[in-house]
């Protein structure tokens, strides 16, 4: 147990209600380190975290749940701020809804507290300009979005958890259980850390997030040779044909077709056909029961050494690795599922 053993000396802890928040982000965290106060009660020790829930807008006898809500406009120094995911939705319009947030996160960060947003909580954080010229991470699927608006981050796209100079950020899902183990060890122990992990069954073997992306390009960009070119790749990707052969048909000049498609997607048409494959094998792998060779056949590829590196340059791990860990079939072998949900395994 931790050396902590006075409630005067309990680490302050803040979680920041935001406009627009991820519900279950919020219960996770919660579930998580009222788990950790648990283990201390047990104990006949105090609870470790003090645990506090701010709001924007906070009226007096407002509560989330058994929390009472405290507004940020009375400010509280706390040692810890963790910022929950937001919710599905326009992320611009989250971060318009929690401007007011801003001042406070900044004021908390000088006075010494540490932060840490969880998946596309970290969207807040660099809005703040608290990630400029940090390390930083949020889901997969949105890290393209975060790098582009907010180019002075120091994005590390694949990383499941970043630490940079008292602010942590955690990738998405699961990810932000691992960030929670993080802060756990850090503050806790790792004996702690262990029980944690071991009564909500995380795999803390996780260094990276990459295999949980999903190329979902932009269909709505408005540029119509592109979305023709687009439309080409993604009817015949599995011919195995170059990238020069599927767009020769393309009314215009291969240098026009490879400027419009960077600027309406961000990827090359070469990197399009690539990721629209890999894609492609990664749905085979995880419903299908065929053999990696014809995965790979069925997925435009023709060199079974050349397929299993670019797989596993896109996604972090091998062909074989990706379906042990997600085909459907196997994970229901012997009417047993395990569900990876807010971080936890269930077993019928």
């Amino acid at each position: 147990m931790s050396k902590i053993n006075h409630i005067n000396n309990m680490l302050k802890l803040g979680l920041l209600i935001t406009n627009r928040h991820r519900l279950l982000s919020v219960a996770a965290i919660l579930d998580v380190f009222e788990s950790v106060n648990g283990f201390y009660e047990r104990a006949n020790q105090p609870h470790f975290f003090n645990i506090t829930l701010f709001s924007p807008d906070a009226e007096p006898g407002k509560f989330y749940g058994a929390y009472p809500m405290q507004p940020i406009s009375e400010f509280t120094k706390q040692d810890l701020i963790l910022v929950p995911a937001f919710g599905a939705g326009d992320v611009q319009l989250s971060i318009m809804s929690n401007q007011c947030c801003i001042p406070w996160l900044w004021e908390q960060y000088k006075s010494g507290a540490e932060l840490a947003s969880f998946c596309t909580g970290a969207f807040l954080l660099a809005a703040a300009g608290l990630l400029n010229g940090k390390h930083a991470t949020t889901h997969i699927d949105a890290a393209e979005a975060l790098a582009s608006n907010f180019p002075d981050i120091i994005m590390k796209s694949d990383a499941v958890v970043t630490e940079d100079k008292g602010i942590f950020t955690s990738g998405g899902a699961t990810s932000s259980f691992h960030l929670m183990l993080y802060l756990i060890q850090r503050f806790c122990g790792k004996d702690l850390t262990l029980r944690t992990a071991k009564m909500f069954a995380i795999d803390m073997d996780r260094e990276q997030q990459t295999y949980f992306g999903t190329f979902a390009p932009p269909q709505n960009h408005g540029d119509g040779l592109v979305n023709m070119a687009q439309r080409k790749i993604e009817k015949e990707y599995q011919e195995g044909s170059t990238i020069e052969v599927l767009i020769q048909d393309i009314p215009a000049s291969r240098r026009n077709v490879v400027r419009r498609f960077k600027q309406a997607i961000g990827v090359t048409p070469i990197e399009y056909l690539q990721r629209t494959r890999i894609e492609a094998a990664k749905k085979l792998l995880a419903q299908t029961d065929q053999s990696v060779l014809e995965v790979m056949l069925n997925s435009g590829y023709n060199d079974l050494k050349s397929f299993r590196q670019l797989f596993k340059k896109s996604t972090g791990v091998t062909p074989k690795e990706y379906r042990d860990k997600f085909n459907i079939a196997r994970l229901e072998t012997g009417g047993q599922w395990t569900r990876r949900m807010s971080g936890a395994a269930y077993l019928d």
